[in-house]
């Protein structure tokens, strides 16, 4: 348990440090499209804006730290119940909202503060009443689902996205976690890993179902980062990877907390979902000029 707490908050670090160093490469990339012009029509990035801002050195940095992130958290999924790994890998929005401050030169609200000291405490009870995880055996027919509903979520969702353009930014952050979500529980069903067969592995739909949510969801992402306050996109990132798979982490997959402690994980589980959410409220911005433009002086002069 205690080692694959570790490996979870080793997973949230490298999580929140790349989101913020991928904002600020996000927007500066979507400040030279904008002042060049090249936004949709609905007011949105551009798919120019996006692959460029996956360009920048920030990005690159960022995104390599979302890999590594990536393998601590499959190495959790795999070692601890999904609603306390994918709970503690959400933590990062506690890093993403401290690195703001001083490389995004972003103001947290006393409301942000203490929104995010709930989660830190739901996390605390979490941990406290985590039990055993399950096994993850599940039928294929299972993994084919997953792999639909993979396609669907982040097929679709990139295209309302582009249709609401500026307006997006929560969905996007909503939609990029769930998938990072599926990935999780296709990372914790997947078949082939322990005893390894590759021909096992590479025959299960799990796997593609992991390819397509962690891809779409890091485009998403990119876009919510775009378009939207960075601690509102990651807020809401953290309620679409916490709750629906540790809803069927305890429904399928036989996760369970200790004995005599179900209503503390059930109460964890509530305020840090509950605190993600205040977060996205609070850090939503306000409306005016686009953030990416507005944010522009304080950016700058945090990391100039």
């Amino acid at each position: 348990m205690l080692i694959g707490l570790l490996t979870a908050v080793a997973a949230s670090i490298c999580y929140g440090t790349g989101s913020v160093l991928q904002a600020v490469g996000s927007r500066k990339s979507a400040r030279r499209e904008a002042a060049a012009g090249l936004t949709t029509q609905h007011g949105g990035p551009s798919l120019s804006s996006t692959a460029k801002a996956a360009m920048t050195w920030e990005f690159v940095v960022g995104t390599v730290l979302d890999f590594v992130g990536f393998g601590l958290g499959a190495l959790a999924a795999r070692m601890l119940p999904l609603f306390l790994s994918q709970t503690v890998i959400s933590a990062n929005l506690v890093i993403t909202a401290v690195l703001s401050v001083r490389m995004l030169g972003i103001r947290l609200t006393r409301a942000e503060w203490t929104s995010i000291g709930v989660v830190c405490s739901a996390l605390v009870l979490l941990a406290t009443a985590a039990g055993p995880e399950g096994s993850g055996h599940t039928p294929v027919a299972t993994h084919w689902w997953l792999l639909a509903v993979s396609l669907v979520l982040m097929a679709g969702g990139t295209v309302v996205v582009r249709l609401l353009g500026g307006r997006a930014a929560i969905l996007a952050g909503l939609l990029s976690g769930l998938g990072f979500g599926a990935l999780g529980v296709g990372v914790r069903v997947l078949n082939g890993v322990d005893p390894f067969d590759p021909g096992t592995l590479l025959a299960d739909p799990a796997l593609y179902a992991i390819l397509v949510a962690g891809v779409g969801g890091m485009y998403l992402h990119t876009v919510a980062l775009q378009i939207g306050s960075v601690n509102g996109a990651t807020a809401a990132l953290v309620v679409g990877e916490t709750v629906l798979p540790g809803m069927i982490g305890v429904l399928w997959l036989g996760d369970a907390s200790r004995p005599g402690f179900g209503w503390l994980a059930v109460a964890g589980f509530l305020l840090a979902v509950a605190g993600a959410v205040a977060v996205a409220w609070f850090g939503a911005p306000e409306a005016g000029p686009s953030p990416a433009v507005a944010e522009e002086p304080r950016e700058l002069a945090a990391t100039g």
